[in-house]
């Protein structure tokens, strides 16, 4: 247990006794004698003990709660929490080639993510209490799994939050170059140093998998990025459409459609909005449309011009499904909750003049674990829709 104890108000004792793991900072009363990043021990204001922490000195989250229990977070306990998260990964995600090991605040562990390719594990510290147990997490990780490297991904913008710096690179074992790893029957290469987030979208591995039996005919998977809708689905299709803004995606798309020897995709640079509108205006008509994009809406702020965004992305997309066709669709956004989701989707449909039926509503892969008491760790939204005929 930390030896700096931290005073807070009403409010934040009632955030933690309701199940939250965040307390903000201007429910801090009494922080004098915690240093950045440190373990304390957190008190309400009639002294009452209400677990241990890891404290902030610049975050608005200030304190980012590990355990209600008396008991020292140690390594020991460190290591207990991270052996449990990978146990359950041998439940939702077994025989996956590339998961979550780690989830945050979804595994208890808050500001700590760990990713698995193939025999390559990433990590991200991003407070500056995990970034102290930054040391103790990869010598737990070589300890438990004898990976082939460990790589820090802590490139993220986030970290500026903690006022820590943005920092990638191997930081045990060798270089891990391109990693390949096979999900759903798709082999994918992973750039672990280079690619999104910590290398790939893990997040839609269940999604994907769930998306194949619907796929038909002509498909068009928008926001591709590397492919990962459009591989997984084309041995359901007869043709497949990717567009991505990117060049370097549709790079390591064409390097994926290469490793699963698919002849049946076509890649094209194009903003999707543009296309989608095109598209509609010429009467092109797709089977089933994929719309995974980027998420609109990073702050509180871009809430409604996010919901436009995605109003307008479903409307074309409606238009050009042929009756009977499937639209499988996505927010990544934790700022538009699922109730908004629906709502927008539901109103695009009207606006097209279609009649939709939901065939599934579906969230991030189980390795993304939901607490549900942390509301933040519900962030993705998937819709699979068909269009009546």
């Amino acid at each position: 247990m930390g030896d700096a104890t931290v005073t807070i108000s009403d409010r934040g004792a009632g955030r933690i006794l309701a199940g939250h793991s965040w307390v903000y900072r201007t429910d801090v009363l009494d922080a004098k004698q915690a240093e950045p990043g440190v373990l304390v021990r957190v008190q309400d204001r009639r002294r009452r003990y209400l677990g241990q922490a890891l404290y902030s000195s610049k975050s608005q989250i200030a304190l980012r709660l590990l355990t209600r229990e008396r008991r020292a977070f140690d390594r020991e306990f460190l290591a207990e929490r991270i052996a449990s998260a990978a146990r359950h990964r041998e439940l939702v995600a077994a025989g996956a080639g590339a998961c979550r090991i780690v989830s945050s605040e979804g595994d208890l562990l808050p500001s700590l993510v760990i990713d698995r390719y193939g025999d390559c594990y990433v990590i991200q510290t991003l407070s500056q209490g995990m970034e102290r147990l930054k040391s103790s997490v990869v010598e737990i990780l070589l300890e438990r799994f004898s990976p082939r490297c460990i790589i820090e991904r802590n490139d993220s913008p986030v970290r500026a939050l903690e006022d820590l710096p943005e920092t990638k690179g191997v930081i045990a074992g060798e270089e891990a170059g391109e990693v390949i790893a096979e999900d759903n029957g798709v082999r994918f290469a992973y750039d672990l140093l280079g690619g999104q987030k910590t290398g790939g979208y893990l997040d839609q591995r269940e999604n994907r998998a769930a998306a194949v039996e619907y796929t038909r005919g002509r498909l068009l998977d928008c926001f591709t990025y590397a492919g990962g809708f459009a591989l997984t689905l084309a041995r359901r299709a007869d043709s497949v459409l990717g567009l991505d803004s990117s060049a370097d995606a549709l790079a390591a798309a064409r390097r994926n459609q290469d490793l699963n020897g698919l002849a049946n995709i076509e890649w094209r640079e194009a903003n999707c909005f543009d296309y989608l509108k095109s598209a509609d205006q010429s009467g092109e008509r797709f089977d089933t449309v994929v719309l995974d994009p980027p998420a609109f809406a990073r702050h509180k702020s871009d809430l409604e011009g996010a919901l436009r965004g995605y109003k307008e992305l479903n409307l074309r997309a409606l238009k050009i499904l042929n009756p009977g066709g499937f639209l499988i669709t996505c927010s990544c956004s934790y700022h538009v909750s699922e109730a908004e989701f629906l709502e927008t989707v539901a109103s695009a449909a009207l606006d097209a003049h279609r009649s939709v039926q939901v065939a599934e509503r579906r969230t991030q892969s189980r390795d993304h674990p939901i607490v549900l008491t942390v509301p933040e760790t519900h962030y993705l939204k998937c819709l699979i829709l068909r269009v009546a005929e």
